[in-house]
């Protein structure tokens, strides 16, 4: 390498916006991908795997890069936008390499790979691997203790093997300021193998939320390849209509076994949303809104509004009842919108200012008749309520969505245009080598 050559570290250049030389941005970097070579001989970087706009990942050949500096990467402009498609012969550095356990050659310890990087040859724009940094100690939550050093890519032995029982931690850390949908788009792109692991790493709570937000044939295989312990506290953690979406795609026996081993309360929600038709106002409910008895202040209804872990629609609106404030509830009375709250006094009774105007919807009201009703009102969540009165649940906008669009719309780019950004283009081949031996 010549002296001053750029060293990029893959982890530094993760998640950095990609700018055309107009300064437009193209996209976001996601990986990179290289090409191992035989007889240890550092891998060329054949580009980079870049998320544009609209979701859909595709491929920058490293000789359209004409700088990485600064917490970005700038192109010259040509972009093809062709979904990338990872070849036989081409390793994702993040998601492949990032947490392998690999030898030092002059010693045979065992090691674990914590970053990689990158420089670019004199006089080209040709990049390859040269370093490797890595933790020395056995792998699990404990090494971080290990002493760490940066070696050679020469210096190391074990890339070219598919390792089993591979870590996630430090790939989990690159991308641990991602929201649950970007996140479940990278799992989503990650071998079945990689997804596994990176699912066993994740929290419980995290988990649930990047479930939620993956394609049911990934909810299932991640499902599947929990103990069946953790799958229940997992299936606990999700809200109880997603956990019943999710359950629904389950043989029966499978349901019943993973309803037993869940919290009895939590079990009787998912049970109860499973035993509605999955298109109607019962199916699409989630039994867990915002529940106010009459005499509760506004101080208390901005109070439960506050918690992060609501989602938009439902902090909207809270819903009054009678006791008891579990769903199903006693007698219901009404709701309190939002922006209502924040223009009455804190000590006010939200019994006084309930909206009794919006008749609720019974649990069997079909998809359309659902739809129908939150754009006439013009709302994002709607309260379902039983013949006796008594409150069942809410429907969000969110889940309405979910069923009004494609069985495969996660699956599919934001716009579904394949040139969403054009700048140029270039044959789908041209900077894909077959052999960069």
């Amino acid at each position: 390498m010549a002296a001053g050559a750029p060293r990029v570290f893959i982890s530094h250049i993760s998640g950095v916006a990609v700018f055309d030389p107009g300064g437009d941005q193209v996209g976001r970097v996601r990986d990179l991908v290289v090409m191992l070579r035989v007889g240890g001989k550092p891998p060329r970087v054949l580009g980079l795997v870049v998320e544009v706009v609209s979701r859909r990942r595709i491929f920058l050949p490293m000789t359209r890069v004409t700088g990485v500096e600064s917490g970005q990467v700038i192109t010259t402009g040509v972009v093809n936008m062709r979904r990338f498609e990872q070849r036989p012969t081409e390793t994702l550095v993040l998601g492949e390499l990032l947490d392998r356990r690999v030898r030092i050659v002059a010693t045979g310890e065992e090691v674990t790979v914590l970053d990689i990087s990158m420089v670019q040859l004199p006089a080209r724009r040709d990049w390859e691997i040269d370093k490797v940094f890595v933790r020395r100690g056995k792998g699990g939550a404990l090494r971080r203790r290990g002493e760490t050093l940066t070696l050679d890519w020469s210096a190391v032995s074990g890339f070219s093997l598919e390792e089993h029982g591979q870590g996630a931690e430090n790939l989990l850390a690159t991308f641990e300021r991602l929201r649950p949908a970007d996140l479940a788009n990278v799992l989503h792109h990650l071998s079945p193998k990689r997804r596994g692991e990176v699912a066993a790493a994740l929290d419980d709570d995290r988990l649930a939320d990047v479930l939620e937000e993956l394609p049911d044939d990934d909810q299932v295989e991640i499902l599947g390849k929990l103990k069946e312990e953790r799958a229940a506290d997992v299936l606990e953690a999700m809200d109880p209509d997603d956990a019943a979406d999710l359950l629904s795609e389950l043989p029966e026996v499978d349901q019943e076994r993973l309803l037993t081993l869940m919290q009895p309360q939590d079990a009787a929600d998912v049970r109860r949303l499973l035993s509605y038709e999955e298109r109607t106002a019962g199916g699409l409910m989630t039994t867990e809104p915002i529940v106010l008895r009459p005499d509760a202040t506004i101080a208390d209804a901005l109070a439960r509004v506050r918690n992060p872990d609501l989602s938009p629609a439902l902090a909207a609106q809270v819903y009054v009842c009678r006791p008891p404030d579990e769903t199903p509830t006693g007698k219901y009375l009404g709701l309190v919108h939002f922006q209502r709250l924040l223009r009455d006094p804190p000590f006010t009774l939200v019994g006084s200012i309930v909206d009794t105007d919006l008749l609720p919807l019974p649990p069997g009201t079909p998809l359309s008749a659902v739809t129908s009703y939150l754009a006439t009102y013009n709302l994002i969540s709607a309260p379902v309520v039983d013949e006796s009165g008594s409150l069942l649940g809410a429907v969000t906008v969110d889940d309405v969505l979910d069923h009004l669009l494609p069985d495969d719309w996660r699956e599919t780019d934001l716009h579904g245009a394949a040139g969403a950004y054009h700048v140029g283009e270039t044959r789908p081949d041209e900077n894909r080598p077959a052999d960069a031996r």
